[in-house]
């Protein structure tokens, strides 16, 4: 594949304004990171366990880790770093990508990484809902308003737009607004049931929707039932919470034949992989690293990994009947796609600064 160029042995470094405006449609994201974890499967890109920190002052509730990464198709290296301070302000989390072209060994790109993470993410949750969830799945609840959640419902309705009842629970009210934001740009004709209002959202305003989240919040905060209720008549759960007021979800509340995916695991109970009948993972490698507290000292089998199952290799799904937990982590495969796709557009647009390294 021919990559950007700079004019000289420089790196060009692309800021989180100097992406914020590109966008790209769902179905481009979701392909693009599905023929990530395909050529992964295929044996062509690599991909090894991410390394992470847990920073000593645990009152501090940060975290470090880092991943790399070669993606066959685009002959591209990317290196990622992650720092995260605390869990409830998305103004702490910082995270760049380096894209180094593997012919020349030049880096060529640096950028911020937020934009990319909050694309694969949901894209990577829709193709394990498409591959695990039951047939004729019409519902799903959404626990989390991040910048790794806002995409999630469009992105789930691009591959099952058959799904009719779509509930959000949230209580950051600018996540909230984002969320309905995006699901309007995408499916204009589609409604949202916060959890705890019982309220439709329907081609409402930005400014009645920042009106109705706010005066919800503490409604929403105060109906721990509503919780509960919604994740046990959902055909898909997911659950990217960060450190969540609202009660710890155990799979053992899905109701049969549901799918609970875990993309930030402290919104899931200890134990909750023990409950389940099929456990998936997009890496077994970083579901050893990271998914410990869920398993609570079990030994429990893990059944397929998401590009196994996208490769057709084994079934996402054996029966109608059983309840799927899936381990949702990311994978710098799929970040490369992404943040590829994003420099062209910005490069074209002239955006970016050349830094030189090596005069």
């Amino acid at each position: 594949m021919e990559h950007l160029a700079n004019s000289g042995p420089s790196l060009r470094v692309l800021t989180r304004s100097d992406l914020a405006d590109i966008e790209l449609p769902p179905e481009q994201v979701i392909r693009a990171v599905e023929d990530g974890y395909l050529a992964l499967e295929s044996g062509a890109s690599r991909c090894p366990t991410k390394m992470m920190i847990d920073l000593p002052v645990e009152s501090r509730d940060s975290i470090a880790f880092s991943m790399l990464g070669f993606d066959a198709a685009r002959d591209l290296v990317g290196y990622k770093t992650s720092y995260r301070k605390g869990s409830d302000n998305r103004d702490q989390y910082y995270t760049t990508i380096t894209l180094y072209d593997d012919e020349t060994g030049l880096p060529y790109a640096l950028m911020d990484c937020q934009k990319i993470g909050a694309s694969r993410t949901p894209a990577t949750t829709a193709l394990i809902a498409r591959e695990c969830a039951r047939s004729g799945a019409t519902s799903v609840t959404m626990l989390g308003t991040g910048l790794q959640s806002m995409n999630t419902l469009a992105y789930l309705l691009t591959v099952l737009p058959n799904l009719q009842h779509l509930r959000l629970h949230g209580t950051h009210p600018e996540g909230v607004k984002d969320t309905l934001d995006v699901l309007q740009r995408w499916f204009p004709d589609r409604s949202v049931e916060l959890i705890g209002t019982a309220k439709s959202l329907n081609n409402t305003s930005s400014d009645s929707i920042s009106h109705a989240v706010t005066s919800a919040r503490e409604i929403i905060a105060a109906d721990t039932d509503a919780v509960r209720d919604a994740v046990s008549t959902s055909d898909i759960t997911v659950v990217a919470s960060g450190r969540a007021w609202h009660p710890k979800i155990h799979t053992s509340w899905i109701p049969e034949g549901g799918l609970l995916i875990s993309v930030a695991s402290k919104g899931v109970a200890d134990g909750a992989v023990a409950e389940a009948d099929r456990v998936i993972a997009t890496s077994k490698g970083q579901f050893d690293l990271v998914g410990q507290r869920l398993l609570q000292g079990r030994n429990v089998q893990l059944d397929a990994t998401l590009p196994d199952i996208l490769a057709s290799q084994v079934p996402g799904r054996i029966s109608d009947s059983e309840r799927i937990f899936a381990f949702c982590s990311g994978m710098i495969v799929t970040d490369i796609p992404i943040a590829h796709e994003l420099a062209v557009r910005a490069f074209s647009a002239g955006r970016g600064s050349e830094v030189t390294l090596w005069s």
